[in-house]
């Protein structure tokens, strides 16, 4: 049950980092959306490694398969089964960390639940997991463009380097999503020195989302923001999320928080675009704490299934920083609580799916 997400809009995904493939398979899509296998195979181009110094370098095209569920580009109503086979698996990469618990990595966790030993390049838990996502995120995504809904997440944060004057557009060019013109240079040279010394770094990803219409979610403990928090919490390497003005709430009066309105609508958005947990119709804003590669070449000490005290580097190929894998992972995830809620929506009203 862990790997299916939503009610009206279900994907389900499946495969290992080193199996055979990865895919997912989306129910719940209405017939006639408009979709073909090169606009989902352009998200997947998005999210796929090897293709900047600063992702790792196995090289998998991440071809997408479309097995069902479209036809003459656009959705039949049917199960839209997608699938992306692994080219460029390495499982020697992993061999003598067989036994061993990985810093920062799920083989621990995963070992007490399920009583398997580490699987290579994390198996289930690994971030090639992810490539369904994006896949049944490019099926939400063409949902939701019909109601003219836009969502980008990009950078704002590495280390200690933050982004002044936000720009979206130089984000959707940047091989590190880094919406900040002004600090890109320090920045770049501060993620290339991090991998040269073999280490990575974390850093902060903001996502945006445009036109959605008001009175998406539900409320109590069905809350828009509360979906929305825990689909981001779902993407491993994500440990934090902030709604609107997050935790600077925190610091402020009500007088300075609320979102006052008058004749034109909003005033402000400190609430990032819900109230109650339903959408106002402004931009849904949050950001996302995304935490350093837990892969690194430095020398770290863990334990092995035999509870062994042990001394190891990670080798292989790994992202020395994660946001620019992860802001695509960011919007399928948000694209799928939307096109969730929106159906949601259409059934409470009796509008049919």
């Amino acid at each position: 049950m862990g790997s299916i997400f939503g009610k009206y809009f279900r994907v389900s995904t499946f495969g290992e980092s080193h199996g055979l493939a990865v895919g997912v398979v989306v129910d719940g899509a209405p017939a006639g959306v408009a979709l073909t296998v090169e606009r989902i195979q352009a998200e997947l181009d998005q999210r796929r490694p090897g293709a900047s110094p600063y992702t790792s370098s196995r090289q998998e095209a991440d071809q997408v398969e479309a097995l069902s569920g479209l036809a003459e580009g656009k959705t039949l109503g049917t199960p839209i089964a997608l699938l992306v086979r692994n080219v460029d698996a390495r499982s020697k990469d992993y061999s003598e960390l067989a036994d061993i618990f990985r810093p920062g990595h799920a083989d621990y966790t995963y070992f007490k639940k399920y009583g398997v030993r580490p699987q290579p390049g994390g198996g289930r838990a690994s971030g090639r997991e992810t490539v369904g996502r994006v896949a049944a995120g490019a099926v939400a995504k063409a949902m939701l463009n019909t109601l003219g809904v836009t969502i980008q997440a990009y950078t704002v944060q590495i280390g200690e380097i933050t982004a002044v004057h936000i720009d979206p557009d130089f984000a959707a060019n940047d091989p590190l999503r880094w919406a900040g013109p002004d600090a890109a240079e320090a920045m770049a040279e501060l993620v290339s020195r991090t991998r040269d010394e073999g280490d990575s770094i974390g850093g902060v990803l903001e996502l945006a989302v445009k036109g959605a219409p008001p009175g998406l979610g539900d409320p109590v403990f069905g809350k828009l923001d509360s979906v929305l928090g825990g689909a981001m919490l779902s993407i491993g390497g994500i440990k934090g999320v902030e709604i609107g003005a997050g935790f600077a709430a925190a610091r402020r009066k009500g007088s300075q928080n609320n979102d006052q309105m008058d004749e034109t609508g909003f005033l402000s958005n400190n609430s990032g675009g819900m109230l109650g947990g339903i959408s106002t119709g402004q931009d849904i804003i949050l950001r996302l704490a995304v935490k350093p590669t837990p892969s690194i070449a430095k020398e770290q000490t863990t334990r092995d299934i035999e509870g062994g005290v042990r001394k190891i580097k990670i080798t292989g190929r790994h992202d020395p920083c994660l946001c620019p894998r992860i802001a695509p992972v960011a919007e399928a995830m948000a694209a799928m609580v939307l096109a969730d809620a929106w159906l949601a929506q259409r059934a409470a009203k009796g509008e049919g799916l």
